[in-house]
């Protein structure tokens, strides 16, 4: 990738970024919000307009439910802020401007009027081409491929993504794996538990995936040889004999519990949706130098290196023997988790791909040139 000063254009760029939320889950904060000091020493001035503020985020996370009341003002707002991209030298979107609406009415409204760039973690369109209802699979089937086809640049986060946008059309496909700042990850000390503990981060809405792993950890937790921590998740049935704490959702501390922890657990099942997901979960582990034990689904495969960072584990008897084999050396631990650090400094860092989304955005406002060949993959 190309030095700073070499991209830094003759004028402040102007992007403006159709975010998804305000910044408390963590899709935005990682996709986007901590690129921008990057971006702004490159020359790159970015204006957020997210769809979705904290306070609709909170309420949700609280009560566990989907409001529809404040709809019609959250559309408007994305509304006013398509209608006045024009005045931007690019768009930078997350997933999509308005969901649940035709591409042409994006259109319409104003995205496309100067050059736009997409981002995808998640496999978004099978929220429209594999929903139960045939009227919108009929209408909004092919949206999010209508999308990538118009884009300058689409960035994905892995190859399932990737071979998405080759199909649908995608002139330019920018691989941007999901990413920690290393800056907020400091050296690991050992925690000194009392019991061995497994961790699991993430949103409320996925911690449904550790009843995957249910029989394992009531076998490995038998007896008080160990017990779950959850960071972010709602409260999820498990059977009685698995110990589990749970710590609330704080941007501010997200970090530091997972330290407190002996390994780091991501069960996902084998399903379109999951087969986009890029493992974000799984990177927040490895930099805090934990050990993980992973479903093989999707990018785990390619972050988690069996026997060398982690295992991968696909039955019930491949989690209870990986949970066991690390319960019972913490030699292993230290080894597994100092080979992920490694990793993660290697290639799902920000300092490894600040560079290529500022050259990407860059060559969506014409500042940049990027190679010639079509669909590469940076």
């Amino acid at each position: 990738m190309p030095e700073l000063d070499a991209m830094a254009p003759p004028r402040p760029m102007r992007i403006l970024l159709l975010c998804r939320y305000s910044g408390l889950p963590g899709p935005s904060r990682y996709r986007f919000f901590q690129y921008l000091p990057y971006l702004k020493k490159c020359g790159i001035d970015v204006t957020i307009s997210p769809l979705l503020d904290d306070e609709y985020i909170r309420r949700q996370y609280e009560t566990g439910r989907f409001s529809l009341l404040p709809l019609p003002r959250i559309y408007a707002g994305r509304t006013v802020a398509l209608l006045r991209s024009g005045r931007f030298d690019a768009v930078w979107v997350e997933k999509e401007a308005l969901p649940w609406l035709p591409c042409w009415l994006e259109r319409l409204l104003g995205l496309g009027r100067v050059a736009y760039v997409l981002d995808y973690d998640d496999a978004i369109y099978h929220t429209y081409d594999q929903h139960p209802r045939w009227l919108v699979r009929r209408l909004l089937g092919r949206k999010i491929a209508g999308l990538m086809r118009g884009a300058a640049v689409v960035m994905v986060g892995n190859d399932y993504l990737r071979e998405y946008a080759e199909r649908a059309g995608a002139t330019r496909i920018g691989w941007v794996p999901s990413v920690v700042d290393l800056g907020r990850y400091p050296a690991r000390v050992d925690p000194q538990n009392d019991v061995f503990t497994i961790g699991w981060w993430g949103s409320p809405a996925n911690s449904q995936h550790l009843r995957m792993i249910d029989d394992a950890l009531a076998e490995v937790c038998r007896d008080g040889g160990g017990r779950l921590r959850v960071f972010g998740g709602w409260k999820v049935e498990l059977r009685c004999d698995v110990p589990v704490e749970y710590t609330p959702f704080s941007p501010a501390d997200e970090v530091e519990p997972t330290y407190r922890c002996d390994v780091g657990v991501m069960p996902l099942p084998d399903a379109p949706w999951e087969r986009g997901k890029c493992g974000l979960k799984l990177i927040h582990y490895m930099a805090c130098e934990l050990p993980v034990v992973a479903s093989p689904v999707g990018v785990n495969g390619q972050i988690v290196e069996h026997g060398v960072t982690g295992f991968v584990a696909s039955t019930a008897r491949d989690w209870i023997d990986a949970l066991r084999t690390l319960r019972e050396s913490p030699d292993l631990r230290k080894r597994m988790g100092q080979a992920g650090r490694r990793k993660v400094e290697r290639l799902y860092s920000l300092q490894v791909t600040a560079p290529r989304v500022a050259s990407m955005l860059l060559a969506a406002g014409g500042e940049y040139q990027l190679p010639a060949a079509r669909n590469v993959v940076y």
